[in-house]
């Protein structure tokens, strides 16, 4: 049968839009933001994506406040594909595309996390180097995605208590992105079993600054080899600057591999430095409640009944949740200055296992 989308000019396959030109069961499309209120250490979190090849749709809402941090979680099952963007008590509105959006969560009665907020982009969304990540011979990752930095407005509730957010103070950054990336339950591991991977070695830093963005991503193997590499200013009238190959430099907290700072040494087009100082924040553990790799309560795409929805509150002083946060994604607030000029952002970091440019020689290794 056909879709809603059908009925508009856009197929790229001789397919029907129900369904997409790859078969393999982690295709996926999905919509990520987060807000972040430089005068405070609350950070939230939150997306929304589709599984046409799971038949699931799903959302989730993370926010970080002081040492706890709240969950909302949403899934059901995908109908057919349209141009309506909800599941359960979520949904995104799409007032201006690439431009403004609205983002609803009822999830915040019991004392859990709900919010009502307005988008609204600060510079072009900018299309990203496609993300390739193979295990052996087979891609794990391979996706195309467009970020952005922009402002919030509306109101944000944690525990009972309503934030109102406003533009002067609050901003954020988003993506979208679509392709191939491990989702639903886990396959097969296969060959993988005899060959595990030594590590993984991962920096995503999209910052706002007056008057332009700056996009980094930068991943590695285990013997630094950079297998994914983009960095890229974005002016606020349009203009795209490529900035070169990022020579990173990282401060990580004794005992541990918790970045406390970092420097990304870029160069403009016309040969001179553009240096940037980044400061990590309020943290967000993704596999902590927000369904990413290596959370063992839900993971994106996984299918759980009709008109499914949780909610958790965790304790990272636990012991037992503190030991899960460095064996997977984080991401923070962080402040930042380019050239002196001050901004803020994200920081997402991951380092786990071997990785040689910054000196750790297995899953055990942590800075000294």
């Amino acid at each position: 049968m056909p879709a809603p989308l059908d009925e508009y000019p856009i197929h790229q396959t001789p397919l029907p839009m129900s369904r997409v030109v790859s078969s393999d069961k982690n295709f996926y499309d999905r919509s990520y933001f987060n807000a972040l209120d430089a005068g405070s250490d609350v950070f939230l979190v939150t997306g929304f994506g589709v599984y046409p090849n799971l038949g699931v749709t799903d959302a989730f809402a993370t926010v970080r406040k002081g040492d706890r941090q709240w969950a909302v979680r949403f899934s059901d099952a995908l109908e057919h594909r349209s141009l309506d963007l909800a599941v359960g008590g979520y949904r995104i509105e799409v007032l201006e595309p690439l431009r403004r959006l609205r983002v609803v969560c009822e999830g915040d009665d019991a004392g859990g996390v709900g919010f009502d907020l307005t988008w609204e982009g600060s510079c072009p969304a900018v299309q990203e180097q496609p993300h390739l990540l193979t295990n052996g011979l087979r891609p794990q990752l391979e996706s195309s995605r467009f970020a952005q930095t922009g402002t919030w407005t509306g109101v944000l509730s944690i525990d009972g208590e309503d934030v109102v957010v406003t533009p002067d103070r609050w901003m954020g950054t988003r993506d979208r992105s679509w392709g191939i990336r491990p989702v639903g339950d886990p396959d097969p591991a296969g060959r993988l079993v005899d060959q595990p991977s030594e590590g993984f070695w991962w920096l995503y830093v999209p910052l706002r600054f007056e008057g332009f963005s700056v996009i980094v991503i930068v991943q590695e193997n285990p013997d630094g080899f950079r297998t994914l590499n983009d960095a890229t200013r974005v002016w606020d009238d349009g203009r795209v600057e490529q900035l070169g190959w990022p020579r990173v430099e990282f401060k990580y907290k004794s005992g541990t591999r918790q970045a406390l700072a970092a420097t990304l040494n870029l160069t403009a087009t016309d040969g001179s430095p553009v240096t940037i100082e980044v400061t990590p924040r309020t943290g967000i553990a993704l596999h902590v409640g927000a369904g990413y790799g290596g959370d063992p309560e839900w993971t994106h795409g996984q299918w759980r009944g009709r008109g499914w929805s949780d909610r958790a509150v965790y304790d990272l002083t636990d012991p037992a949740i503190a030991g899960r946060i460095p064996y997977g994604v984080s991401d923070f607030s962080a402040s930042a200055t380019c050239n002196g000029i001050p901004g803020a952002g994200l920081f997402e970091h991951a380092s786990m296992g071997r990785h040689d440019p910054t000196g750790f020689a297995d899953w055990t290794s942590v800075a000294p």
